[in-house]
């Protein structure tokens, strides 16, 4: 996460960088440890109308609910709010000559992804978390059918 402003905040799901490696894909640890991004439209969730919780894939720490996914049409899953205000922090980035503002995962630091707002998507917040479906695993409702998937 080199290009992105680094957190001061001590995380509660501390690991070493090899604990990372051990622990997540390849794939996974370029997204989550070195604030990638998997390619658009491409991702397991982006598209998915399953009912349930969405958690970091890093930690589980649980950060979105599928009642706040919407269609942005961007390639990514979006979300106009994380599951709670503190599950999520945010982090300048001007990474690539942009000014943006990174995502991570409250409990453990990983990259989820960018928020962005003023965009006029019609959701309560004016907001839109896009977020790399691979820092995320949904554990389905109960009451979820396979069907939805």
């Amino acid at each position: 996460m080199s290009e992105h402003s680094t957190s001061q905040k001590p995380y509660a799901v501390q690991r070493t960088d090899e604990e990372w490696r051990a622990a997540l894909t390849p794939a996974e640890y370029k997204v989550l440890r070195q604030a990638g991004t998997e390619p658009a439209f491409r991702g397991e969730y982006t598209d998915t109308k399953t009912h349930g919780v969405y958690s970091c894939r890093a930690c589980g720490a649980e950060l979105f609910r599928s009642d706040t996914k919407f269609e942005s049409h961007c390639g990514w899953p979006s979300f106009y709010s994380p599951l709670a205000g503190d599950s999520v922090e945010f982090i300048e980035d001007r990474s690539f000559g942009m000014k943006r503002v990174e995502v991570r995962c409250a409990s453990c630091g990983s990259h989820l992804g960018h928020v962005f707002e003023g965009e006029g998507y019609d959701t309560p917040t004016d907001q839109r978390y896009c977020i790399n479906s691979i820092s995320l695993r949904l554990e389905p409702d109960d009451s979820a059918s396979a069907s939805e998937a």
